[in-house]
């Protein structure tokens, strides 16, 4: 068995076939230790917590923490403020020119924002999903950090390259971008126009025009969660795809992937359930994130709105 895992090679997809120091499962080749399949067979959410508990330490659960923080501040920091200015743009341009619109600028607004803080931070994104996705199996060796892991990704292109196309590796720090955009875009129309009309209908029950910072913390919550719920189930498998893009090692068939090929891919080996791997957790993620940003950036906007009045 071990000599027909051996031929996956070193750098098999998400599952190295490489043990982990802790795992007592596994069979050598020549001086390797490799994992039997089931090892990297996962059965759902808590199977996939108890292997990584289990492989590589509990710790390894917060793995990819410093880049989703690195990544969490300049992308709300672009995605809200812009998703607002072009919001109450469109709103009145809409009101004036074409008013049977209007119900679809959050769809549009949406969109854009996400758009844009998506493309400016896609390699952090990037760097955290390599992060989550690969284990180390060298006993002490600390993971690679968001620099290391971006180096590590340029590096490995740039040795496949000749001197004159080296400048192109650099390109690969953007591998998956358009299956992120894929994925994005429709989450963003689907989440803001989900969200805005339930916004309004909730601050009208608790409070209406004379609503305190609390009742705008539980619409905003209550809105974002239902949302963001919807959005993560319906986009499940434009995640999965973007996912498979991002952590292939392959730099010559990373810099080659396109976003169909992929889903393709996945239908293939998968099926219906295959599209959908991971819905559980994506969804259990999304609802609480969303709620939770979109409340406090609204409850900020409270306060200082009447502090500044």
């Amino acid at each position: 068995m071990t000599s027909r895992m051996a031929c996956f090679g070193p750098n098999m997809i998400f599952a190295d076939l490489k043990c982990s120091p802790s795992c007592h499962r596994a069979g050598f080749q020549g001086t390797v230790s490799i994992c039997p399949p089931e090892c990297f067979r996962y059965k759902g959410t808590l199977d996939v917590i108890y292997k990584i508990i289990k492989q590589e330490g509990i710790s390894r659960l917060w793995r990819g923490t410093n880049a989703g923080l690195a990544l969490a501040v300049p992308t709300v920091g672009i995605y809200l403020p812009c998703y607002d200015i072009l919001r109450n743009w469109l709103e009145e341009f809409t009101a004036k020119k074409a008013p049977t619109t209007t119900t679809y600028v959050p769809l549009v607004a949406g969109s854009l924002a996400r758009s844009l803080a998506c493309t400016t931070c896609y390699p952090i994104e990037l760097a955290k999903t390599r992060m989550q996705a690969f284990k180390e199996t060298q006993i002490g060796k600390k993971p690679p950090g968001v620099i290391q892991t971006l180096l590590g990704v340029v590096s490995n292109v740039k040795s496949t390259n000749t001197p004159q196309n080296s400048l192109q590796g650099y390109r690969v720090l953007w591998t998956g971008m358009g299956a992120q955009l894929a994925r994005d875009v429709p989450f963003s129309a689907i989440c803001w126009s989900t969200l805005e009309p339930t916004r309004r209908k909730l601050l009208g029950l608790i409070g209406g025009d004379d609503a305190n910072a609390l009742s705008v913390l539980g619409a905003n919550f209550g809105a974002g969660f239902v949302a963001g719920t919807l959005a993560a189930g319906a986009t499940c498998p434009l995640d999965v795809v973007k996912t498979r893009r991002q952590i292939e090692r392959d730099p010559v068939r990373a810099l080659k992937m396109t976003t169909r090929q992929t889903l393709m891919e996945v239908w293939r080996d998968g099926g219906l359930k295959g599209l959908f791997t991971g819905v559980g957790p994506r969804v259990g993620r999304a609802g609480p994130s969303v709620g939770i940003v979109i409340s406090f950036y609204e409850v900020v906007k409270f306060v200082l709105h009447h502090q500044y009045t």
